[in-house]
């Protein structure tokens, strides 16, 4: 059977093109091989039981893995001790159904009368010390379990036991490693239960060791997965290149890369050029169904504060540590909604989330406002293009209709305005994003793609005519960086004491014509 890219279940090198992930994985066995308990802790669709499925597959040898999942428990297994002791003898038994010794041993164990954590702890001495491998325990989708007390309390049962089995030299006394997975970290789960601030950091889980991996994926790594695909198909595409493209919209985000390449492979007719993955990437953008973006919506709709902050930083270009001990951050670094820049500023994780929140903060804006999308047409000219300058004088046109010269809404809602006039135009051809590499908190470069073409406008706040040239300056240079000849400048304010230009012009600034427009 060919094989698939995957973005759905579990990858399975067998069946689905995967990123060649071993140095990670090499991680994950030197923290098991030196009887570590660890998490794994990432976003939705981020490659953590792929993880799990990987040590199970590549370390069984060595080691008798049992994998469990709490993903599908019922009430009724968490309402007592004894329930939830026999819940947890039954996931010893299911992945141990091959191994007719140690399957038999927990379905003794099922059979006692009574089960509470002292004899439990006492019946995994007694298992880890009659087989002949070292017992290691996943446990997947711990997040299930994420408000239940009889939960912590089992991780403060094998946290004991760890402390015992170290302080006596006991190697055998339990697990020989315990691997948990899942989004929240176990702090996050002691905060939600015991929310007063005696308990706060309390975690059940605090021997678990720390280490530092990345488990976005670089363009090296995405090639090693189109090198596989072009070995079977030889298509002759420039594989490098396309990984530095699939990379550009998705910061290496496990699921949209496999995403990306899933829709050039089904959906667009093997079209493995730059061209290609634009169109991959707004086919992504418009599945309302996709789960990665459902989790998203979902999420900053729970957390009005972490909504508040990504369109802050989406949006007013807010410059916030990224690295700040926060909770509101604490989220959006949990579920990889945000990265660090270059200079350890917060900034959206990827050009694909930045598009969605845009779309999604856009039709909020039209919902509450009852505003009518702009048509298209009369923006398009005779060779498919935009005809940006014309975008620029409505937007301007319906600025000044809409708001009166005192209004201060502009210098905080200025540049919304102008992407919620702007993505109706491109919809559905073009795409659109901020450039996450600026430094600048007062400036934003939007960057256009539409009709293969690509349009670059600074959108400024007003502060002054030698700062309105040293914007010039900054669109010039980066014009340069993206071999083009033409920008547009549109600055907003609505001082009454400065001297404005009436109508906005073309200017030649740098050996680059800029179209400059105040609003």
């Amino acid at each position: 059977m060919a094989k698939i890219f995957n973005t759905s279940v579990t990858c399975n090198p067998n069946e689905h093109y995967m990123v060649d992930t071993t140095q990670k994985m090499k991680v994950f066995e030197r923290l098991i091989n030196n009887r570590n308990y660890f998490t794994i802790n990432y976003a939705r669709q981020f490659g953590k039981s792929t993880s799990l499925n990987w040590i199970l597959r590549n370390m069984s040898d060595r080691y008798l893995v049992i994998p469990a999942s709490f993903e599908r428990s019922s009430a009724e297994d968490w309402i007592s001790t004894d329930r939830f002791c026999r819940y947890f003898c039954k996931k010893m038994i299911e992945p141990l159904n091959k191994i007719s010794d140690c399957k038999s041993f927990w379905i003794n164990v099922m059979q006692i009368k009574k089960l509470d954590f002292d004899i439990l702890a006492d019946k995994i001495t007694e298992f880890c010390k009659s087989v002949d491998k070292k017992v290691v325990l996943t446990i997947d989708e711990v997040d299930k379990s994420l408000d239940n007390q009889l939960f912590l309390n089992f991780l403060s049962m094998l946290r004991n036991m760890y402390l015992d089995r170290e302080k006596f030299e006991d190697y055998n006394y339990t697990f020989w490693s315990v691997v948990l997975a899942g989004v929240y970290d176990i702090k996050s789960m002691k905060v939600k239960i015991r929310p007063d601030n005696e308990h706060r950091y309390n975690s059940p889980w605090n021997v678990a060791a720390e280490y530092d991996l990345d488990m976005t994926f670089n363009p090296q790594e995405i090639s090693t997965m189109l090198t596989d695909y072009e070995n079977d198909y030889h298509i002759g595409f420039n594989i490098n290149e396309i990984s530095v493209e699939i990379y550009k919209y998705t910061s290496g985000y496990p699921v949209l890369v496999s995403g990306i390449c899933k829709t050039i492979d089904e959906r667009l007719n093997k079209d493995w050029t730059k061209d290609g993955v634009l169109k991959a990437v707004k086919k992504i953008i418009k599945d309302t169904n996709a789960t990665i973006f459902q989790t998203l919506i979902q999420n900053i709709e729970t957390y009005p504060e972490l909504k508040r902050l990504l369109k802050a930083i989406s949006l007013d270009k807010f410059r916030i540590n990224y690295y700040a001990k926060n909770i509101t951050i604490d989220l959006g670094r949990t579920f990889a909604f945000l990265r660090p820049d270059e200079n350890s500023q917060a900034q959206i994780h990827n050009l694909i989330f930045q598009q969605v929140l845009y779309d999604y903060f856009i039709a909020e804006n039209q919902i509450n406002s009852l505003q009518q999308p702009v048509s298209n047409g009369v923006f398009i000219d005779k060779n498919g293009d935009l005809n940006m300058p014309l975008i620029i004088n409505r937007f301007k046109d319906l600025v000044s209709k809409k708001h009166d010269k005192e209004d201060e809404f502009l210098e905080r809602e200025g540049r919304f305005m102008f992407i919620c006039f702007l993505k109706p135009i491109i919809n559905g051809t073009g795409f659109y994003y901020s450039e996450p590499e600026n430094d600048d908190s007062s400036r934003m470069d939007l960057v256009v793609t539409y009709n293969r073409k690509e349009y670059v406008i600074e959108l400024k706040i007003w502060h002054g005519t030698e700062y309105e040239i040293s914007g010039r300056d900054q669109l010039s240079e980066y014009l340069e960086t993206r071999n083009l000849s033409e920008g547009y400048l549109v600055t907003f304010s609505f001082l009454k004491e400065k001297q404005i230009q009436e109508k906005p012009e073309w200017i030649e600034h740098n050996g680059k014509k800029i179209y400059e427009a105040i609003v």
